[in-house]
């Protein structure tokens, strides 16, 4: 794990507005940056052309800065990083660690949908890119909010895909390539995303390049249990109105309420909350039901 400056992010993507779980990821990660005294960068993940929302990545701008959230650098498009991508993909393909893989879904239902070896039924015009999980790749780390986490990725994984079949980059090896050129210290984000850390981990082994400190936010449920950033995904929150939001996101946040009482701005709250946050009050659960949202 790195001991460099404290270098945090905020990596979107840009497949529709803004929702309260993006935002609580938002708002978390730059709570921890500030309270470490560090940066916190915005990375617009934008590499998934077929599943990208025209004018979403400025509207996601829009909406943080409305939420007062700006980045400390100048914000990085992954579209714009294709270099970078194809530079991994052909160290990593020269030292033996990816190969070229033919096989569809279709083919691998047969092994669970986990890629152990290449059962292809056809050629296909482009192969995707798998990098090579070798047996008892087994990953282990401590997550600074969820404690240890542990995969055998071999076995509950597989070979995972970095370059699809359609020619788009895997998000596995652009989040690993971003954090590392980056220079990300510390990544804090939601707790749907620890069961890819492992993978990242192992990438980022295979690559030689430093593993970050990871901390995942609880998932945030509605009150009918369903994931708010599914059930809620068509409704953006409010950037008219961000001070309802960002209190409400402070308590989904195990924060004290008491902590923002005084405050009548964005930019105050927002210094209230970067002095007074707690790490320590965050919850422990991977999961925190929510009433009625301020959407």
């Amino acid at each position: 794990m790195s001991s460099l400056p404290y270098q945090g992010r905020f990596a979107p993507s840009p497949t529709g507005p803004l929702h309260l779980g993006s935002m609580l990821a938002a708002f978390g990660s730059w709570l921890s940056a500030r309270h470490a005294n560090g940066s916190w960068q915005v990375r617009i993940e934008d590499v998934d052309p077929p599943r990208e929302v025209p004018g979403a990545a400025d509207l996601h701008l829009t909406t943080l800065a409305a939420f007062g959230l700006h980045s400390d650098a100048p914000v990085a498009y992954q579209s714009r990083r294709h270099a970078l991508y194809q530079a991994a993909i052909a160290r990593l393909l020269a030292q033996d660690s990816a190969f070229p893989c033919h096989c569809s879904r279709t083919d691998l239902t047969t092994q669970g949908g986990i890629h152990r070896h290449c059962v292809a039924s056809q050629q296909r015009p482009q192969p995707a890119i798998r990098l090579r999980v070798a047996d008892g790749s087994h990953i282990a780390f401590v997550d600074a909010l969820q404690g240890p986490v542990a995969q055998d990725v071999d076995r509950e994984v597989g070979d995972f895909v970095l370059l699809r079949a359609d020619g788009c980059w895997a998000y596995q090896l652009a989040v690993v390539v971003d954090d590392a050129d980056q220079g990300i210290t510390h990544v804090v984000r939601g707790a749907d995303l620890v069961d890819s850390t492992p993978r990242q981990i192992l990438l980022q082994q295979a690559l030689g390049v430093p593993t970050p400190h990871y901390l995942h936010l609880p998932l945030l449920l509605g009150a009918d249990g369903h994931k708010l950033s599914k059930s809620l995904a068509a409704l953006p929150v409010d950037a008219a109105a961000p001070l309802p939001v960002l209190r409400w996101l402070w308590e989904a946040l195990g924060q004290a309420p008491a902590t923002l009482h005084a405050a009548t701005t964005v930019a105050e709250l927002l210094q209230h909350a970067a002095a007074g946050f707690e790490p320590a009050r965050l919850q422990k659960e991977s999961r925190i039901v929510i009433g009625t949202p301020p959407v």
